[in-house]
């Protein structure tokens, strides 16, 4: 009997010993890694732009892309991701869950948003009765009106602001009609609407070049800043710091100037 309790005692001692061994092993693997979702343009091709010198300090970065502005927050909750990288913060704080889960890390850049027409040459140019798309999400449906607004284009009800939709219009001279679609959706419909209010990242994919294409265009000083988002508590994590310390540099901010040349504005 005093036999079998050692063989039991010991095996359990050694089953312990291994899971320790392993979590650790497992903890000293996650540490060196670091897996960060995207949208493609600017985001993921400024992260794919500083895993090398991520590496030179022991963090092997992997860029995963998305097509929505939706599944990587899901995935960060969930734990798919340790961070992702395609937001700004009145986005962020539209869901519920996400506002209580998830926290931004640091910015990095604006992307503005734009005004666009294959059919106009200005805003001057919409017709009474145009058809105008823009986003169905809460906070850059409301952006894209602020900013036909700041154009006068429109005029919105007294204290509408980042989540107006079109029912807040007070002020329609034109009779625009519009059309609330997904954001990804934005560049292929100037083949049906007169105009679009594209975001940045989704325009500089479709070929748009925010300065030169853009009928009206968001300032610079937008507060719409994107930001490296993680889950609550973790903005402090190592690889998470070296992250902003990557993508903050002056390489980036020069790569920024040089290749989006306004499209994309640095905040750093």
């Amino acid at each position: 009997m005093k036999k079998s309790i050692t063989v039991l005692l010991t095996a359990a001692v050694l089953l312990l010993s291994l899971t320790g061994t392993a979590e650790a092993a497992s903890s000293r693997d996650t540490s060196g890694r670091l897996v960060v979702g995207a949208t493609p343009v600017p985001h993921a091709e400024l992260l794919n732009l500083v895993k090398d010198d991520l590496a030179a300090q022991g963090i092997t970065l992997t860029v995963r892309e998305f097509t929505d502005y939706v599944t990587p927050n899901t995935a960060l909750i969930a734990g798919d991701l340790d961070a992702n990288y395609f937001q700004h913060i009145p986005y962020l704080g539209s869901n519920e869950e996400w506002e209580a889960k998830l926290a931004s890390a640091f910015g990095v850049h604006v992307e503005p948003l734009g005004l666009y027409s294959n059919r106009l040459k200005n805003a001057g140019e919409l017709k009474d009765g145009a058809s105008v798309a823009i986003p169905n999400d809460p906070t850059n449906g409301g952006r894209a009106l602020l900013l036909l607004q700041s154009a006068g284009i429109i005029g919105l009800k007294p204290g509408a602001g980042l989540t107006a939709t079109p029912q807040d219009i007070a002020v329609n001279p034109k009779n625009l009609r519009f059309r609330e679609l997904e954001a990804a959706q934005l560049p292929r419909s100037l083949g049906d609407v007169d105009a679009a209010v594209i975001n940045g990242n989704y325009a500089l994919e479709a070929g748009l070049n925010p300065v030169r294409d853009s009928l009206v265009l968001e300032g610079a000083d937008s507060p719409y800043v994107n930001i490296v988002v993680v889950q609550k508590g973790k903005e402090n994590d190592p690889r998470i710091l070296a992250l902003s310390q990557a993508l903050r540099s002056q390489k980036v901010k020069d790569y920024i100037n040089k290749t989006w040349a306004g499209s994309v504005v640095a905040v750093f």
